[in-house]
């Protein structure tokens, strides 16, 4: 099974484009921020996250995701301790997942897959490029926050020109249907590689 990783600066679009390998070629899309917000849910992370947060982390047992957001935003050693518990749960989920597909490849989709050095782990990785002000109009839109707030995610995150040479491939991400142009030129390159190996 190929491994390819789609990954992007908020408000890049990443998502967008990942539902498009989904609808249109039938591509097993994992989306690993949505699947570790749930995880964080259970009962197995429940503990060691209130251990380390306090018992304000969950209210009637549902993660209080503005309270954390509180708590790690200014602490990266807080914020590290959290990634030490989530981040290995995330990895063993995706295993699972990926043993119950059955496709040419899977696309892994995250906002931090370079960051948190799991970028490594993915055949290929598709970065998905889009001029910072499009990308803050689009979170504008997209959940009112601040442009302040959408700056200080930006600034967590690296900056597109470390992912670019890291990446194996580039949508730029500006007008949707040249970039499902270019999506489509990467899922065949994809295809092209995979029955040539």
């Amino acid at each position: 099974m190929i491994t390819v990783g789609i990954t992007g600066g908020i408000g890049s679009g990443k998502t967008t484009i990942a539902k498009y390998f989904s609808s249109e070629f039938d591509i097993p899309v994992y989306y690993a921020d949505t699947e570790a917000k749930a995880l964080m849910n259970t009962e197995a992370l429940r503990k060691p996250i209130k251990e380390l947060l306090g018992e304000a982390a969950y209210v009637e047992e549902k993660l209080d995701r503005k309270y954390v957001a509180s708590k790690v935003f200014n602490d990266r050693d807080l914020l590290e301790q959290l990634n030490q518990i989530v981040h290995p749960a995330v990895g063993e989920h995706f295993k699972k997942w990926i043993s119950q597909q059955d496709a040419p490849y899977i696309l892994k989709e995250a906002a931090i897959l370079f960051e948190n050095g799991t970028a490594s782990a993915l055949d290929y990785i598709i970065l998905i490029t889009a001029p910072k002000k499009l990308r803050i109009q689009r979170v504008l839109e997209r959940d009112g926050s601040t442009v302040e707030d959408i700056e200080n995610r930006m600034n967590k995150q690296w900056d597109d020109v470390k992912k670019i040479p890291l990446a194996d491939f580039i949508i730029e991400n500006i007008e949707l249907d040249n970039s499902k142009l270019q999506a489509k030129n990467i899922h065949r390159q994809i295809l092209r590689d995979r029955v040539n190996t």
